[in-house]
This record gives C-alpha cells, structure tokens and sequence, in this order.
C-alpha cells in the first residue's frame, strides 16, 4: 500500500506532502473530508503496534476535553481516532509494510529514504 493519511488544509502536512515528492500512484486521503474508517485504523495499527502511537497529543481537544490528566486504554485511543479527525497524529504515511507517523525531521527523511532509495 502506498498511501498518507493527512490534512490538505494544514500546512505542515503540505509542506511535507511536497518534500517527499510522492510518486503518483500514491493516494492521498484528507482525513478530514474523509473520514478514517475502522478498517483502515485497524490497518495502521498492526503496522504501528499500538493505537496509541497513532494518537495526537498536541490536539487541542486533547487539551480542552482534560484528556491529558485521564489515563487512556488502547481502546480509548482507537474510540478518540475514529470520533474525530484531529486526533490522528498527521501525517501518516504507509509505504508498502512501512509506517510513518508524524511530523519530525526524522520520520519526514526515514519516509522519504524509503520511498525513493528503494
């Protein structure tokens, strides 16, 4: 599979959407129009291992519904990714067996190595 899941009106996600200078039959999926199915979450959890690496601590919801002061199962990671869209970390990207979760440095290059040096 050759997809990133991400947010076309964020302006991290762009930047680096245009940095990997993706191939074209990569798909891209705005999570926000298009919303994550179960499916495709259960997908990214086998290759990430665990829901949790997949969930945004920076969102602002994360913040205001205290979520940082509750101590969340897997289960509650799953439930909050698939409620609303902000609480996927973005972007995600998934290039054949490999994930790529986030936006640093490090992920951006190890995902754009996988990609063209492959």
């Amino acid at each position: 599979m050759k997809k990133i899941y991400h947010l076309k009106t964020c302006s991290t996600c762009v930047r680096i959407i245009k940095t990997l200078d993706l191939p074209s039959d990569f798909i891209l999926q705005d999570i926000k129009s298009e919303a994550i199915t179960p499916e495709q979450l259960e997908e990214l959890h086998k290759l990430a291992g665990s829901y949790e690496a997949l969930f945004s601590k920076r969102a602002q919801l994360y913040k205001s519904l205290g979520l940082k002061d509750k101590n969340l199962t897997e289960e509650d990671y799953k439930n909050y990714i698939l409620e609303h869209y902000t609480f996927l970390s973005r972007p995600v990207l998934v290039y054949n067996d490999q994930i790529f979760i986030g936006n640093s440095a490090k992920t951006v290059e190890a995902a754009r190595k996988a990609i063209h040096e492959s």
